[in-house]
């Protein structure tokens, strides 16, 4: 039944005649949603060899709408040896394929979907990117997901919502009733667990209040636990549609509202825009009470079902609203959950996911829906998702483990940082920058490049420090920290990048001093930065010059000694400079120790002017300005 208020009873599109006499018995179960009654009528054409495509498709629908997808392939497949009228038999017999991982052959079926209902939106999203599935596997990780105690084994189990006061709804067919001209599965009842701040939670109790003996749930609540909205049955009214044929009474899927007296749900009443034509449900409330969002198969739609909102006006309701193509598709969209600051989930199988249905999420003035991606979804159906904002813990609803069970969600902290380069002295946005981010043992984790304007983002764990290294020809470098947070969202960061200014005389190239470590020769970050400059105005600014370098110390440590080392540090310079793509004839050095001090203080000298005498000099040899 949980798939029948997925897809809130419209299944298929009813032509109201029988294939032939042969399948007339099987066509009337089926189009009353008697799945099981219908598969075992269908299945004995096939036992006898009356079988075509036309019962293969049947068969393929019928176990498609109970999710056992390994049989709706085994039809399918049958079915579309013959070229199919109806796309949707190729788009469901992609999505079956989906579900089991088949994503090469379910393009192919995409394909063909695509060509019978070219101007149909998934087949348009289909086209622009077929492969999307490596992109879609490789998000980020928003939540991380594990299995609840409200799960019963044999039994399906959706819906959990928590609400301020602690207390989880859900629904679940463990009661025992039976279905036996449906699906064959229990009845739905709704039950309520007690949810602890150690994240435990009670044994379930159903709501006998709000059961009746046909389905019951999902529940929706108000914050303050008082009005519960819920959808239910219609045959547990008596709004039933009549199929003598098939010896069935058909109830399409409702909502009520409940209010809560002296701890007992009471003052039970359908909604006024329920129908015996259409299927209401799914329902989920806003933070202040005054919207209601909800599933419905309602004339005006998109698709098989989609999501709708109403205003409620105390007693009254307003006209029930579309919530348009931005959210809809031609396919399936239901559960959808509204949460306190206005972020819409609900899942559909109409949009690109991997499989069954996926959950999305459309935040406030967002665009486009986005898939929330693994471990939230799978290959399976995966729907029902709720978030309660102030206990930063949620659920989803899934039959990955081949029966529907609750899911907790806790969210990742996450943090998507937008970075902006600038120009340090001009406030231009820099494009084709690289921006690495670190860290914090200054590991790489990935480098990037900025976009024409100016950005790049990194999706990061909020409560880490992470350092922000932009880089870009012609420019210095520069390194910012991003700080660690409690709470995720967006930041944005801006890193500005100097030009590089070289003064060049005719006699030499005159730079920032470049520091050597204490007794060492190796080139340092600081130095390569400060030689980079050397090398830009060698190969761009003056490609013909050629350049001496010459090293100096101070006077501390002997003479030979201080030979050596700024001998050694002048060919670790020399030879920096000829790895940047400098022709080795171009550039030569020499260390002098302290034999050519910048200031003659002899063994007197202060610390300051022992900087000064430790210097490396780029005299221009020849190819620099003219005097």
């Amino acid at each position: 039944m949980k798939k029948l208020y997925i897809t809130l009873g419209l299944l298929v599109a009813l032509s109201g005649y029988a294939q032939n006499k042969d399948t007339a018995k099987a066509d009337k179960m089926f189009e009353s949603y008697q799945y099981v009654g219908a598969i075992k009528e269908y299945e004995v054409l096939v036992k006898n060899k009356k079988a075509d495509d036309y019962v293969y498709k049947k068969l393929g629908d019928s176990y498609y709408h109970l999710f056992d997808m390994d049989k709706a392939i085994q039809y399918y497949s049958q079915a579309v040896k013959k070229e199919q009228k109806d796309p949707e038999t190729y788009y469901n017999y992609a999505q079956a394929l989906r579900t089991k991982g088949k994503y090469e052959e379910a393009n192919k079926q995409m394909d063909k979907f695509a060509s019978l209902s070219p101007n149909d939106p998934r087949a348009k999203e289909h086209k622009a990117n077929p492969n999307y599935i490596p992109s879609l596997q490789s998000k980020e990780k928003l939540f991380d997901v594990t299995e609840t105690k409200l799960n019963k084994q044999g039994s399906s189990s959706f819906g959990a919502v928590l609400g301020d006061d602690n207390i989880v709804f859900f629904t679940s067919n463990r009661s025992g009733k039976t279905d036996k001209r449906g699906t064959g599965e229990s009845y739905l009842d709704i039950f309520q667990s007690v949810y602890s701040s150690d994240g435990t939670l009670s044994e379930p109790t159903s709501v006998a209040d709000l059961n009746s003996k046909f389905h019951d749930g999902p529940m929706a609540v108000s914050a303050d636990g008082k009005v519960a909205f819920f959808s239910r049955d219609g045959r547990a009214e008596g709004e039933v549609e009549k199929n003598k044929d098939a010896n069935a009474r058909i109830g399409k899927v409702g909502i009520y509202r409940a209010e809560k007296k002296d701890g007992k749900w009471t003052n039970i009443k359908p909604l006024p825009f329920n129908s015996t034509e259409y299927n209401v449900g799914n329902p989920s409330l806003s933070k202040d009470g005054k919207t209601l969002y909800f599933a419905s198969d309602m004339p005006g739609g998109f698709g098989g079902s989609d999501i709708w909102k109403v205003e409620i006006k105390g007693d009254s309701y307003g006209k029930p609203v579309n919530l348009g193509d931005k959210v809809n598709t031609p396919g399936r969209e239901g559960f959808p959950f509204i949460t306190d600051d206005g972020i819409l989930y609900f899942a559909s199988n109409g949009r690109q996911g991997f499989g069954g249905l996926d959950v999305f999420k459309l935040e406030p003035n967002a665009s486009q829906p986005v898939n929330l991606g693994k471990p939230v979804n799978t290959e399976k159906d995966d729907f029902a998702f709720t978030f309660n904002v102030n206990k930063e813990i949620g659920f989803v609803s899934s039959n990955r483990s081949g029966e529907d069970k609750i899911y907790y969600v806790h969210p990742i902290c996450g943090r998507d940082a937008l970075v902006i380069v600038k120009d340090a002295k001009t406030g231009e946005v820099l494009a084709d920058a690289n921006v690495a981010i670190l860290d914090d043992k200054k590991n790489t984790i990935t480098t990037q490049t900025t976009s024409q304007k100016g950005t790049t983002n990194f999706y990061t764990e909020c409560k880490k420090e992470y350092a922000l290294q932009a880089s870009k020809p012609n420019y210095e470098p520069n390194t910012v920290v991003l700080a660690s947070s409690e709470k995720g969202g967006k930041t944005e960061t801006v890193i500005l990048l100097t030009p590089i200014e070289v003064i060049v005389t005719p006699e030499e190239v005159i730079l920032n001093p470049i520091f050597f470590e204490f007794d060492k020769s190796n080139i340092t970050e600081q130095g390569a930065r400060e030689l980079d400059k050397l090398v830009k105005v060698m190969t761009v600014d003056y490609p013909e010059m050629v350049i001496f370098v010459k090293s100096h110390t101070d006077s501390k440590g002997s003479d030979l000694y201080n030979e050596r080392l700024s001998e050694r540090r002048a060919q670790s310079t020399v030879q920096y400079i000829i790895s940047k793509g400098v022709s080795k004839d171009r550039v030569s050095g020499k260390g002098f120790g302290e034999y050519e001090p910048k200031v003659d203080c002899k063994d007197n000298c202060t610390e300051e002017e022992d900087a000064m005498n430790r210097r490396s000099e780029f005299i221009i040899v020849s190819g620099g300005p003219k005097e």
